[in-house]
């Protein structure tokens, strides 16, 4: 996160799991939010997982008897390849408390929990919707929504076809970002949210998807 303050708003680049929950976060700190996304609609590469979300010491394992903690997960985590232990473990620490915050804060079913491949106990949570990303995702991205029609767009705004391209500096800080949309430019001001690391938005035939999984580009 790049940002200067004080600032009446944050901008989030990307609108797919990871910038939602940002988005979502910072709202309930009490910031304004605008996010920015490219594509037409919002979700990205989250929207399309089809098995669930990770996490360990959540209420949903408590409650069925599941023994899993964060140092096992983490010990999963590192046994699967992953390089840097900093990271891996916020993953890991914080993986609980998302799920349980999923849950409360979006009403969300993920009382189904399973073990999947690389890891050595049940932790991969869902409902018994048939596509758990797309649920999460949606969740998120409704709250957002929800925010903004009641606020006029004066706390929350989605813009789609937004397409961020330059981050805008101050002497060496971060004040906002340039966006492209139906060929003007636009500038947002505030602390920036690169959160746009997903390929499943690339929908042209330049994208990741296209040379190797173009069934997804629809």
């Amino acid at each position: 996160m790049a940002a200067t303050f004080p600032s009446k708003q944050a901008i989030v680049v990307g609108g797919g799991l990871a910038g939602m929950t940002a988005a979502n976060t910072l709202l309930e700190k009490g910031a304004n939010v605008v996010v920015l996304d490219k594509s037409s609609f919002c979700g990205g590469n989250s929207s399309k997982a089809t098995s669930g979300i990770n996490g360990s010491e959540t209420r949903t394992q408590k409650q069925k008897g599941i023994k899993d903690t964060n140092d096992i997960f983490y010990s999963d985590t590192m046994s699967g390849g992953a390089k840097k232990p900093e990271i891996a473990r916020v993953l890991v620490w914080e993986s609980g408390p998302a799920v349980d915050w999923l849950m409360d804060k979006f009403n969300l079913d993920l009382s189904l929990v399973a073990r999947l491949g690389g890891h050595s106990m049940e932790r991969t949570h869902r409902g018994k919707e048939r596509f758990p990303g797309m649920t999460i995702t949606y969740a998120l991205i409704q709250m957002v929504e929800k925010i903004s029609e009641h606020s006029g767009g004066q706390v929350a705004r989605i813009v789609t076809k937004a397409r961020a391209e330059q981050l805008i500096c101050q002497k060496n800080v971060v004040i906002g970002v340039k966006y492209t949309k139906g060929g003007q430019s636009y500038s947002e001001f505030g602390p920036v949210i690169l959160a746009s690391g997903g390929v499943g938005g690339g929908f042209t035939q330049n994208s990741f998807l296209a040379p190797y999984r173009p069934g997804l580009m629809h």
